[in-house]
């Protein structure tokens, strides 16, 4: 049994609000979850924004839950985990243009 850490929907059409919830990877979005971890409305000011049980979401990841990028990103604004470091990608130089060989009469 996989575990995620994810968001469910709630609220009005145009007026979201999210559950931050632990449910199994199989289960659709608003279906059937295990616990809530906390509230996140994106309309809301910052402060009031996020409210997540710190512990009992440290406890779940501890047991092997997964969050989706989402609620990383959620969790990480309320410094619940560190950000994901992304590997440096190097750039290439640009590719020289190829001279077309001239045809010989």
């Amino acid at each position: 049994m996989a575990l995620k850490i994810r968001l469910t929907r709630l609220g009005d059409k145009g007026n979201p609000f999210y559950r931050v919830v632990v449910a199994e990877s199989r289960s659709p979005r608003d279906g059937k979850f295990i616990e809530i971890l906390g509230t996140f409305d994106p309309k809301g000011t910052d402060d009031s924004a996020i409210k997540i049980d710190r512990e009992v979401a440290m406890s779940w990841i501890a047991k092997g839950a997964l969050p989706t990028d989402t609620a990383h990103a959620v969790l990480v604004k309320a410094k619940v985990l560190e950000p994901k470091k992304q590997p440096k990608v190097k750039k290439s130089a640009p590719a020289k243009p190829v001279a077309k060989k001239k045809k010989e009469k």
